[in-house]
């Protein structure tokens, strides 16, 4: 019988090799992928759910201003006199942004007529109503109001009827 000039060992071939360091070389790294995922998740979570807070605090916000503007118009032109008329339109307004949580002492109210005699049937009536809605954990002594809100301006223009009460 012949002999071999090999020898009886096996070996693995080369790629296997590298595959198992490879892989001693994982699990010497086990756990650092989710600390990565938790670090990069919070860095990127955080920003995106105070987008989200002041989006909505600023689409609130709108919905408080032009609210207040189209109920103070209808007020408005529904009035007896122009002095309950204006009566009436800060009432509106005041209720209107409390019920949205705007402040209202901080408003501004302009109202404009169309004819002289703002309650003439067929004239016009625009209420504008403007506030500042406040972005959310923007903290009070710093004294930011400027930056730390945002400006919003709604208006509303209503008709008096025809069928309304004549001047005489």
């Amino acid at each position: 019988m012949r002999q071999s000039n090999r020898s009886t060992k096996w070996r693995r071939p080369r790629w296997t090799r590298f595959l198992a360091a490879r892989l001693a070389l994982v699990a010497s790294e086990r756990g650092s992928a989710s600390l990565e995922f938790l670090t990069v998740g919070i860095i990127l979570l955080v920003p995106l759910v105070y987008l989200v807070l002041a989006v909505a605090a600023i689409q609130g916000g709108a919905l408080a201003v032009e609210g207040a503007a189209r109920q103070a118009a209808r007020v408005a032109v529904q009035a007896s006199a122009e002095g309950a008329a204006d009566a009436a339109v800060e009432r509106a307004v005041r209720v209107t942004l409390a019920d949205y949580g705007v402040d209202a002492d901080a408003a501004s109210v302009t109202i404009e007529c169309s004819a002289t005699d703002c309650l003439e049937p067929g004239s016009r009536i625009r209420v504008s109503v403007a506030a500042r809605v406040s972005l959310p954990l923007v903290p009070d002594f710093l004294s930011l109001d400027a930056v730390g809100s945002v400006p919003l301006e709604a208006s509303a223009t209503q008709t008096v009827s025809r069928f309304a009460r004549s001047g005489s």
